[in-house]
């Protein structure tokens, strides 16, 4: 992916972080129950505004959780897409406990190769290039920058020696994955565990900061596919528990059970 574009979506992402935000700090949120039983506020449909008049202007199809169903008839043979997820965390959003994010992969043959993972109110931008490079820095919301920051970080993953950091799901920790926890205790010394919401906790394994994230639940492909690239970039790997890579664009677009592993 060339810079310009890379600048472009960054940019992109921090206007509608801002769309958003305005709507965060009302308080006025315009909550909608989805068919699926999820929450959809007017900060997704703003943010997924803002997303989509960029990318309509690039050269790749989008498919988009906010916008119109794609039928798989019509999607099954593109090589390259966009994967946006406008507001992924809406029920942290609604919390006001900063831990949601702004998600958008480029998928190529099924696999998430670039991602761009922006939290907001937590300032931090996480950026995936082409399976590569991995870097974070701090964005404010509505930031226009010309080029990378001086300052980014570049991410790797960190392998635990003796002690195991875990995080999980805020919202979804379930048997599977307390029994997951209670296998890793039989196998390292001390395991600790965190909450997070969000593509964040995908984020944290992609920095260093955990080790691994076991996802025993449901996710959707929007979810996951940004903060993949971003893992995958800093050397991590988002597996299935029976083996092989998380792929996109199944016909289905329920993820797998996954697990994100420096391991």
């Amino acid at each position: 992916m060339t810079s310009k574009t890379i600048i472009s979506i960054i940019n992109t992402v921090s206007r509608a972080a801002q769309a958003m935000l305005d709507i965060y700090e009302s308080g006025d949120f315009g909550i909608e129950i989805k068919a699926d039983n999820s929450p959809l506020t007017l900060a997704d449909q703003a943010a997924n505004k803002v997303i989509i008049e960029t990318l309509e202007k690039m050269e790749y199809p989008i498919l988009s959780e906010e916008g119109k169903s794609i039928e798989y008839k019509d999607r099954k043979h593109w090589d390259k897409f966009w994967l946006v997820d406008p507001l992924d965390g809406t029920k942290e959003f609604i919390k006001k406990n900063g831990e949601f994010t702004i998600n958008i992969a480029l998928i190529e043959n099924g696999q998430a190769t670039t991602g761009f993972v922006y939290a907001p109110i937590l300032k931090d931008f996480y950026l995936g290039i082409d399976k590569k490079t991995a870097l974070k820095f701090t964005l404010e919301a509505g930031q226009q920058i010309k080029e990378l920051p001086a300052k980014a970080q570049t991410l790797k993953v960190q392998k635990p020696e003796g002690e195991v950091m875990v995080v999980a799901s805020r919202s979804h920790f379930n048997k599977e994955t307390e029994t997951f926890i209670n296998q890793l205790k039989k196998e390292y010394t001390k395991v600790d565990f965190i909450s997070k919401g969000s593509s964040l906790k995908l984020c944290m394994v992609a920095e260093g900061s955990a080790h691994i994230y076991p996802r025993f639940g449901p996710t959707m492909e929007w979810d996951t596919a940004a903060a993949h690239a971003v893992v995958t970039a800093a050397g991590g790997q988002v597996v299935m528990p029976e083996g092989g890579e998380l792929l996109y664009n199944k016909e289905n677009l329920l993820n797998s059970f996954f697990i994100v592993k420096s391991l």
